[in-house]
């Protein structure tokens, strides 16, 4: 049953619209920082969700929300490398982050999604914060003399109808809905990076032994044409995933299933890893497109996760920049607080840090899916490696990682060249054979 909210309680400090990790970690620093918070989500109880990889630089952020102990009791799979295998099926050495550094936070996990999401909605709830499920966001309402003010939200829960919430500051979890940078017109798109994912799960798939148990594994399809993920999850479970451009994977083919497995014949690495196991369950789809908000906040309003922008499914960054997102946020607001200042300035403060962090990542994206090969850059420039790692576990905010940036240019370039020289001979062969 759904907790009405009851008229006397339609005004709040902090309004956070969406219960994923972005919205429960920003509502719980919120409340505990004696800020009176109501989470809305419109789900009721567990909500199943994709993005089961967490890197490890998330460890900070959960211990200060005080739910480390609780992962780290718990029954999800411990994660403690990434590796990557070629198109022929030929595996990197794992790249371990404990290499980098031997503290606990280097170990992280592959976690069940609904479990983990419960966990942090069910902490945020512990420190204070009232949470209301059933309860959906329908819009933001704008101050009627300054448009580009947030003033509160209208929503619909379930059995009550609509009404209005009014806060002082409306934070926007609300995921790819986006609300607010949708309603203000923020969502910057990128055009390099417009993809597609095609995912299931396996129980009894193949699974290496030891540290390498859980590790994440990118795969990578023949002609490069995309990748898949490999996630060993908890209960002899795997979740299995194909990336690819959208106009490639989706247009002109079957069903889900179909091109699952179609993309599956063309990468060795995988298929031999799910051939044991058992497929549970059905195909799911979503499409990946890589876009940011202009702002991450504006005058009485913050964007977090998803809500603000979502960079790429691979390297898993996606939970870690929702966590890392709210709390910074909520940093923000509890300062806007102690000043009664709530302009976007005061509470965007923290956006300049959190974009030069996500653009070091997007910078290692956009060199992924350029060919980048990560044996070969660390055979050439071994001094990297460290700095390499430390993008792999989030470590992210750190100026000392930008040393990479120039090799790592470097060798983006060798590969638009290669990949524009291997272009005119196929176009020289075939112009020939035509000749012929």
């Amino acid at each position: 049953m759904v907790q009405p909210i009851a008229c006397a309680t339609r005004h709040t400090q902090v309004l956070v619209l969406g219960a994923g990790p972005a919205g429960a970690s920003s509502a719980a620093f919120c409340a505990q920082a004696g800020l009176k918070t109501m989470l809305l989500e419109r789900e009721k109880g567990p909500r199943f969700h994709v993005g089961e990889s967490l890197m490890p630089d998330t460890y900070f952020t959960l211990k200060r929300l005080g739910v480390l102990e609780k992962l780290q009791t718990s029954l999800h799979t411990r994660k403690y490398s990434v590796q990557f295998v070629t198109e022929t099926g030929k595996e990197s050495q794992p790249f371990y982050f404990f290499e980098n550094n031997p503290h606990e936070c280097a170990q992280t996990w592959q976690v069940i999604r609904s479990e983990f999401d419960a966990m942090l909605v069910d902490n945020a709830s512990f420190h204070g914060v009232e949470v209301y499920q059933g309860t959906h966001a329908l819009d933001v309402i704008t101050d009627p003399g300054n448009p580009g003010k947030v003033i509160g939200a209208r929503v619909r829960q379930q059995g009550v109808g609509e009404f209005d919430i009014f806060a002082d500051v409306v934070v926007d979890a609300t995921g790819q809905s986006a609300l607010i940078a949708n309603k203000l017109n923020l969502r910057v798109s990128d055009p390099l990076l417009r993809n597609a994912s095609i995912w299931t799960y396996y129980k009894g798939a193949s699974r290496e032994g030891g540290l390498d148990e859980g590790a994440t594994l990118i795969l990578a399809i023949q002609k490069k044409k995309g990748w898949f993920w490999y996630i060993p999850l908890a209960n002899d479970i795997v979740s299995v995933g194909v990336v690819g451009p959208i106009d490639y994977l989706l247009k002109g083919r079957g069903g889900a299933e179909a091109i699952f497995n179609e993309e599956l014949e063309r990468c060795p690495g995988a298929k031999q890893r799910v051939e044991p196991g058992q497929r549970l369950g059905e195909f799911f789809t979503t499409k990946d497109f890589s876009y940011k908000s202009s702002q991450v906040a504006g005058d009485g309003w913050v964007l977090v996760g998803d809500a603000f922008g979502f960079l790429d499914p691979v390297y898993s960054s996606g939970v870690f920049l929702a966590l890392k997102s709210g709390e910074m946020a909520a940093d923000a607001i509890r300062s806007a607080f102690q000043a009664n200042d709530f302009s976007g300035a005061r509470l965007g403060a923290w956006g300049p840090l959190f974009l030069r962090g996500m653009d070091r990542m997007k910078r290692l994206v956009h060199a992924f899916y350029e060919g980048f090969n990560f044996g070969t850059f660390i055979r050439k420039h071994p001094d990297m490696k460290r700095h390499l790692i430390d993008l792999l576990i989030g470590d992210l905010f750190k100026d000392s990682v930008d040393a990479i940036i120039l090799p790592l240019d470097a060798m983006r370039e060798e590969n638009r060249l290669m990949q524009a020289q291997e272009m005119e001979m196929e176009k020289t062969m075939a112009s020939q054979a035509i000749a012929y």
